[in-house]
């Protein structure tokens, strides 16, 4: 079990170097905020260009241990213990309505924090969007990789995609980055879907229509997991179209958010599976 990071909370409104989260644009006036968690592997710079574009909503980036500000602390290596610090690490920042936003890892890590949240009796999110992610009760769908060797670890990244070449040509960023990624694994490989009652909020999947870890049944069975509305969303793109459809996604999201977007003159082409 990885040693549990120390709490270094940024307060609401705030954005601090080492913290839970960082809010590029605080909004005390929003109506509603929206905590974006990372993929495996990455970092809470993948949504850093949404702050500003969801008017009414507080776009605020979840940041986890061994990444970008908080790269001097030990990643997690089993689920639970994640799931429980973040829970203590988010506590400023659910004083408000929130909805979660998670890709792939994010994904899960939103639904699983959801369900332990309704557990400890604290505030429960307006709206969970997962992305990338077939639902909790299916099958992990990429290969067991925190086991590979070194090699083995950076060919499978360059065929996944979403890396930047530069990166894994590079020795010395290599080596800084496998063990992160080796440890992320090692968190999704570690979690076992255990049935509960249906969230309370709504479930919005959002998927890529060439990604081959997801299907349109795996986006489908998320339905099984909340009691409110549910939808699912498909855009073009592989595993990480969250970049190559991005105005697309943000449209789609505003709508589920029920808020307008900012500089997106065309319509979203998201199909439902």
């Amino acid at each position: 079990m990885s040693q549990m990071p120390s709490r270094t909370d940024a307060l609401p409104g705030e954005e601090e170097a080492c913290g839970w989260v960082s809010c590029p644009r605080p909004d005390p006036g929003a109506r509603l905020r929206l905590l974006c968690l990372p993929p495996a592997g990455g970092g809470a710079l993948l949504f850093r260009g949404w702050a500003g574009r969801l008017p009414g909503v507080e776009v605020c980036l979840v940041q986890l241990p061994g990444r970008e500000a908080r790269r001097h602390e030990p990643p997690f290596t089993h689920w639970e213990p994640l799931v429980q610090a973040l829970a203590a690490g988010l506590e400023p920042w659910l004083d408000r309505p929130f909805a979660l936003f998670g890709h792939s890892m994010g994904a899960l890590l939103g639904f699983e924090l959801a369900r332990h949240l309704r557990r400890m009796g604290k505030r429960e999110p307006e709206a969970l969007i997962a992305s990338g992610r077939n639902a909790p009760s299916r099958p992990w769908g990429l290969p067991r990789s925190s086991r590979l060797s070194d090699d083995a670890l950076v060919l499978w990244l360059r065929r996944l995609g979403g890396t930047p070449r530069e990166v894994l040509d590079d020795p010395d960023i290599r080596r800084a980055i496998l063990p992160l990624v080796r440890a992320d694994m090692t968190v999704c490989e570690s979690y076992t879907y255990r049935p509960e009652a249906p969230l309370a909020c709504a479930i919005t999947a959002f998927g890529g229509l060439q990604d081959p870890h997801t299907d349109p049944q795996g986006l489908e069975a998320w339905r099984e997991e909340c009691a409110q509305g549910f939808a699912a969303r498909c855009f073009a793109g592989d595993h990480f179209f969250l970049r190559s459809a991005e105005n697309e996604v943000l449209v789609a999201l505003a709508r589920e958010l029920a808020v307008p977007a900012l500089g997106l003159e065309k319509e979203s082409h998201q199909h439902v599976p």
